[in-house]
């Protein structure tokens, strides 16, 4: 039997843990990140803008045609205006042409009044300046020639009116006996034509065997 004497074994004390004190790291702070560096914009350099031409304003108005050559003989007063181009595929007497023979007509009455008005002053001057016989009757016989020459001009005028009326009803350029096209051509060289070349013939030949 085991004595009451006999010693616990002692108990061996574990040695007391450390405590470990975990030493907090700081958080390393990261370098800002560097933003790409912008290049530099250079100066721009300030051109001088080109000057612009000075556009000349166009005048509302229309500038008046000159003209030369008595307007009472058409052949020699036709040389002011340029002829019709026509195009191939171009109606006959369209805007264009009737535009065309409007400033043609306009142009040639407007010389025709202008022509009329000179006219008129030289008849009207006094022919007490003529004091001798023989230069008042060659003064006389002036006047005649321009009275003659106003008388044809006032049928002339009249001529273009109804030439202008016929512009303005879309009758103008055909002819009035048969209906068919006068023509550029001969429209130009006669403005105031209103009969085709084939009809006109046949009425000079009927004037000549009627008056011989």
């Amino acid at each position: 039997m085991a004595t009451k004497n006999s010693k616990k074994p002692t108990k061996t004390k574990k040695p007391a843990a450390k405590k470990v004190t975990k030493v907090q790291k700081k958080p390393i702070k990261k370098s800002a990140e560097k933003k790409p560096v912008k290049p530099l914009k250079k100066a721009a350099v300030a051109r001088k803008a080109p000057k612009k031409a000075a556009v000349s304003k166009k005048s509302s108005k229309k500038a008046a045609v000159k003209v030369s050559g008595s307007p009472t003989d058409f052949s020699a007063f036709l040389k002011n205006f340029q002829p019709y181009r026509s195009k191939k595929s171009e109606k006959y007497m369209n805007k264009n042409q009737q535009r065309h023979f409007l400033g043609m007509l306009t142009a040639w009455k407007e010389a025709l009044i202008e022509e009329q008005e000179k006219t008129e002053q030289l008849i009207q001057q006094d022919q007490s300046n003529f004091p001798d016989s023989l230069d008042r009757a060659a003064k006389e016989e002036e006047f005649m020639l321009e009275l003659r020459k106003r008388e044809r001009e006032r049928k002339l005028i009249a001529k273009i009116d109804l030439s202008l009326k016929d512009l303005a009803d879309d009758l103008y350029g055909y002819c009035e006996s048969c209906g068919v096209e006068i023509g550029i051509k001969r429209l130009e060289a006669r403005p105031t034509a209103t009969k085709c070349i084939d009809c006109k013939t046949v009425d000079e030949i009927k004037e000549k065997q009627q008056f011989g």
